[in-house]
This record gives C-alpha cells, sequence and structure tokens, in this order.
C-alpha cells in the first residue's frame, strides 16, 4: 500500500493538433508517483463537475490512448456506470478530476456515497488527482464560479487536505483578492494557491513539493496574520 497522495492543480492538458487536448505533463507527473511501470499505467478519468458530458469523457479516451493510458471513466449521469465504483477506483494507479462546478460534483458525490469511496480509495495509496474542481474538491474549500461568475467561496470540501484552495490564480483577475479577503475575514483558513499549469503534491496531509507546466508560474501560500494576511510565493519545479 502506497502512501496516501493528492495532486492538486490548476494543470493537466496542453494543446494538441489533432485532439481537442493533450495530457500534459502534471497528468503524467501523477502516473509517475504511482509508481506503475511494467504495464500501460490505470488511469480512472471523473467528469462530475460538467455533468459526465459524453464528448468530453470521449476527449478523454482520445487524450489517454495518445499518452499510452488503460483509461476508464467513472461518470454518475444518468446512473453509474460501474457496479462497483470502489473496487474499480481501488484497482487504479490514478483518479483524475476534470474541472467544472465544484459545488455540483461535491453534492453529487455525497449522493451517491463516492465521497466516503475516494477517501477509503486515497488512504489505500491510489494517487487523486484533478484539476479546478477537480483539485479544489479535495481541501477544506476555495473559491469558485459554481454559483454564477461572481466568485464565492464554498466550504463543503471533502477535507481529505485540512486547508482551502485557490485555482487558475494568475489567469482570473477576481482570484486573488477574494482569496485574501476570505482568508483576511476567517471564511477561508490558509489557502494553497496554483498559477493556471501549476500543481501541489501532499503525502498524507503534508505538502511536499510544488510542480509546473510553465515557465514563470507558481503556488502561493495565503495565511491570516494580525494585520490582514500575508502570501508566501512557493516555486514550483519545473517538469
Amino acid at each position: 500500500m502506497g502512501e496516501p497522495t493528492i495532486l492538486a492543480t490548476s494543470g493537466g492538458y496542453l494543446p494538441h493538433p489533432r485532439l481537442s487536448y493533450a495530457f500534459g505533463p502534471i497528468l503524467t507527473y501523477a502516473v509517475e508517483l504511482s509508481g506503475a511501470h511494467g504495464r500501460r499505467p490505470r488511469v480512472t478519468t471523473v467528469g462530475t463537475a460538467m455533468g459526465d458530458q459524453r464528448h468530453r469523457t470521449a476527449d478523454s479516451v482520445e487524450a489517454a490512448r495518445e499518452a499510452g493510458f488503460e483509461h476508464t471513466d467513472l461518470a454518475l449521469f444518468p446512473m453509474p456506470n460501474l457496479d462497483d465504483m470502489e473496487g474499480h477506483l481501488l484497482a487504479q494507479d490514478v483518479v483524475w478530476v476534470h474541472g467544472g462546478s465544484v459545488a455540483n460534483l461535491l453534492a453529487v458525490w455525497r449522493v451517491h456515497g463516492l465521497d466516503a469511496v475516494l477517501r477509503r480509495v486515497w488512504q489505500s495509496g491510489v494517487v487523486l488527482a484533478g484539476c479546478s474542481a477537480g483539485s479544489i474538491c479535495w481541501f477544506s474549500g476555495g473559491t469558485t464560479d459554481s454559483y454564477g461568475p461572481t466568485l464565492r467561496p464554498v466550504t463543503t470540501g471533502l477535507g481529505f487536505l485540512p486547508y482551502d484552495n485557490g485555482v487558475h490564480y494568475d489567469s482570473e483577475a477576481q482570484r486573488r483578492p477574494l482569496v485574501h479577503e476570505l482568508v483576511a475575514s476567517g471564511v477561508l483558513q490558509e489557502t494553497h494557491c496554483t498559477d493556471d499549469g501549476v500543481g501541489l503534491l501532499y503525502r498524507g496531509t503534508t505538502l511536499v513539493e510544488a510542480v509546473s507546466e510553465r515557465k514563470g508560474a507558481a503556488a502561493f501560500i495565503v495565511r491570516r496574520t494580525e494585520n490582514g494576511v500575508e502570501e508566501e510565493r512557493v516555486e514550483p519545479r519545473l517538469l
């Protein structure tokens, strides 16, 4: 059994000349973290946050084929597509969660008991990873556009990681100031943030390193202080 591992990111996808996207170095790094070798890595993608849209699943199938992964998709709409979700996920190397609405994702996962399943999968050593909503979900909460174009806090995350999470920190103007405001007011606690193309690796609940697909991008830790907030820049290792 491997150590519980989460790779929480604002990346994982790259442009491709023929496909909708390719899996990028961050997703490949998630596979490396699993220790899979001597066979095709087993990767399950989860598209709950976008309502399990079939064309998005097809995009993942093509990206996985290009990357040489053995791919399956876990869908919950209109019903779970797997009889034994837990057994399937426990046999994977990586579970990768796509972006979209984190609020809807969390609600649907809880209806199906997937929140408890994923905790056991994490504890078993399967690498849990994802981008945007697929990052925030592992934390206590973060900032989201799940409720509309004006960002709002979400505080109902799975809480596997005892921090909050800020994604797309450098690419969406509302993100950084809202994180600072919410941490200063106590709505969010210590918040770990990623620029686009950056991922944060946790072993257990300990932050081990930041990694990046982009030069110049970074991670940040925002903490409450007596005078407001402080923001610590975490330089990532370029993949």
